[in-house]
């Protein structure tokens, strides 16, 4: 059965950083590309950032260059660098697989950006 667990989340003042991490069991990650997506009040979830499993990164328009993916296929961990954070990346943040994500998603992080 596949688990995802996201972490790291947060309260954070505009500008601020966060780091955020997931870890997935049950599922053979080192040949998946995962990926962060993020769902604010009132919308739709959508894929932020992805990793392929050669370490192939792609982002949103809305974080390039402020969001940096990695991934740690040892020890099956996903990570997200948020930096110069906004008040519109205010969101629960989750990790899934890029392709045909698990239907099963995690609990997702709460990032929170406000003064």
């Amino acid at each position: 059965q596949v688990q995802l667990v996201e972490s790291g989340g947060g309260l954070v003042q505009p500008g601020g950083s966060l780091r955020l991490s997931c870890t997935a069991s049950g599922m053979l990650f080192r040949f998946n590309s995962m990926g962060w997506y993020r769902q604010a009040p009132g919308k739709e979830r959508e894929l932020v950032a992805a990793i392929s499993r050669e370490g192939i990164t792609n982002y949103a328009a809305s974080v390039k260059g402020r969001f940096t993916i990695s991934r740690d296929n040892a020890k099956n961990t996903l990570n997200l660098q948020m930096n110069s954070l906004k008040p519109e990346d205010t969101a629960v943040y989750y990790c899934n697989r890029v392709d045909l994500p698990f239907a099963s998603w995690g609990q997702g992080t709460q990032v929170t950006v406000s003064s």
